[in-house]
């Protein structure tokens, strides 16, 4: 199994580093995945299997612990396992809530967070359709939030905040940032998305 999902990370960031070739240099720096420069990526498992990328700093790997290495287009990063053989903590959860996974691994500075499903969502093929996908929502948000800091140039700190939303995919606190930023001309609905969020606070300051 790790064997496998060690390979499903490798083409999911190497499918995103080949397929951003294509944008110009400065926009491509601005990547997540490409100027983190060195990461982690932690496959957690629960009832699902979570793949965090992250540049916190971790401490080296001890037993029982696991991490393979890998390098991309100047992009290295490691591949570090965790399920409650390794950390008891993640056989706790009665659920399968992506904000108490990050909590118990204690990370913060996530540059993506994938749930995948063990078996067939694990496949090469949906693995490449993730990286291309993961790089499109990339580009495009670093372009929307390019937007909205040249729009509302005092508000630079909750502009990045709501980056952070739409990066982790945390709704909630995406649709209280956007009220914000707009002065309450935006009020989403519950239940829409941190990435929608974002593009209506954008059409609004920018019509």
């Amino acid at each position: 199994m790790r064997a496998l999902v060690h390979d499903y990370v490798h083409a999911v960031h190497t499918t995103y580093l080949d397929h951003v070739q294509t944008l110009p240099p400065g926009e491509r720096g601005e990547l997540p995945l490409v100027s983190a420069g060195e990461l982690t990526v932690i496959a957690a498992a629960t009832t699902r299997l979570h793949l965090l990328a992250t540049t916190d700093v971790l401490q080296a790997p001890l037993a029982p612990e696991v991490e393979l290495t890998d390098e991309h287009r100047g992009v290295r990063w490691a591949t570090r396992f965790y399920d409650p053989s390794v950390l008891p903590e993640l056989g706790t959860l009665t659920g399968d809530n992506s904000e108490d996974v990050r909590r118990i691994l204690g990370v913060t500075r996530v540059l993506y967070h994938l749930t995948v499903d063990v078996g067939g969502g694990l496949s090469a093929h949906h693995a490449a359709h993730s990286g291309v996908a993961l790089a499109n929502q990339h580009a495009r948000t670093s372009r929307d939030l390019d937007r909205l800091r040249h729009a509302l140039p005092r508000q630079l700190a909750t502009v990045s905040e709501l980056g952070t939303c739409v990066r982790l995919g945390l709704d909630r606190a995406a649709s209280l940032l956007a009220a914000d930023l707009t002065g309450g001309r935006v009020a989403p609905a519950p239940g829409t998305t941190a990435d929608t969020c974002l593009a209506h606070v954008l059409r609004d300051v920018t019509r």
